[in-house]
Order: structure tokens, then sequence, then C-alpha cells
């Protein structure tokens, strides 16, 4: 498969410019300049090329740095009582059983025990779970917790407290 190539050297392509903010850039392709790839030390022959333009301002030379390698996120631990939920695998476990939560559900509790003790107002979950401003009445947040409270079941449903006019705070087990 043969991929058509602008060559910014060949009088009859199109040259790079700048994009007006009410114009529409048209796609392309660009073969980097030979002195490009060999900064970045591959074998141009059997090494494909794939990337993102980068818009530089005017005046600024663009870097080849290499992006900075994040730390993968620590994995959740269990609680004394033992509830483990799981943001990056989006799971929620119960004494090793898989909860089966919504999305709403997950993203709630995930939330209460991201911040044990600490209580959120109903206004607040809104905007945290499901991300907007306050509409309504907040029975829509009393309902998901009732519903996460019976997922929970007898023995878990107590860790999600309520703190009356307020909202909702998450009590982990003592250790």
């Amino acid at each position: 498969m043969s991929v058509p190539v602008l060559n910014p050297a060949r009088p009859a392509a199109p040259h790079l410019r700048s994009v007006k903010p009410d114009e529409t850039a048209q796609p392309g392709v660009y073969r980097l300049p030979e002195r490009i790839v060999a900064e970045l030390q591959l074998d141009a022959a059997t090494t494909p090329l794939v990337g993102y333009l980068v818009l530089v301002p005017e005046g600024v030379a663009p870097t080849l740095a290499a992006a900075p390698v994040t730390a993968p996120a620590p994995r959740p631990l269990p609680d004394a009582d033992g509830l483990v939920v799981d943001p990056e695998l989006r799971t929620a476990r119960l004494d090793g059983a898989l909860l089966e939560l919504t999305y709403l559900e997950f993203e709630l509790l995930a939330h209460l025990v991201a911040y044990p003790h600490r209580v959120h107002t109903r206004d607040r979950l809104v905007e945290a779970v499901w991300g907007y401003g306050h509409i309504g009445d907040g029975r829509t947040v009393d309902v998901h917790v009732a519903r996460l409270r019976r997922k929970l079941g007898e023995a878990y449903r107590s860790r999600i407290v309520t703190v009356r006019r307020v909202g909702y705070k998450y009590v982990p087990a003592v250790k």
C-alpha cells in the first residue's frame, strides 16, 4: 500500500502555512526532513513515523524531547471491612466478590470512598459525579445512594452515612 506524500521540496506540493481561526484546515501527509529523522535515530526505511502536527508559536524552536513518563497510579488498598474500589479498573469488590454497579453508582461510591469522613452536599455530589450544576431537588442523589446501599448489603450499607439536611459521607470500618 502506498501513501501519497507531500514533499515540501517539490514545487507542486502545498506549503505549510498558518490557518485563520474561521478557516478549516485540510488534512494531509508531510514528510519529515532528513535531519529530524536522523535526530530521532530511527531507520526511516523500516520504522513508520506516525504522529501529530504540533503547532509552535512563531519564533519558538520546536524540540524533540520525549514525553515525560508518569508513574502508574497506586493500586487501591482494601478497606479494613473488605470493600475495595479500583478507579483504574473501574471495579468495586466486597470481600472479594465483584459488585455489579451502574456507571453512576460506581462513580458515586468511588467519590465517597476517595474522601472518607468528608461530608459531601448533594449539590457537590451532583457536580462531582454527574458533571453538571445542581438541577432539581437533590432526590436524584438520594435515589442513587439508596440503590448503592441496597447493593452493598446489610453489612456494608451503614458505611454511607446520611448527614441530615446536608448530604452524605463515607465512614470506613475502624481498623
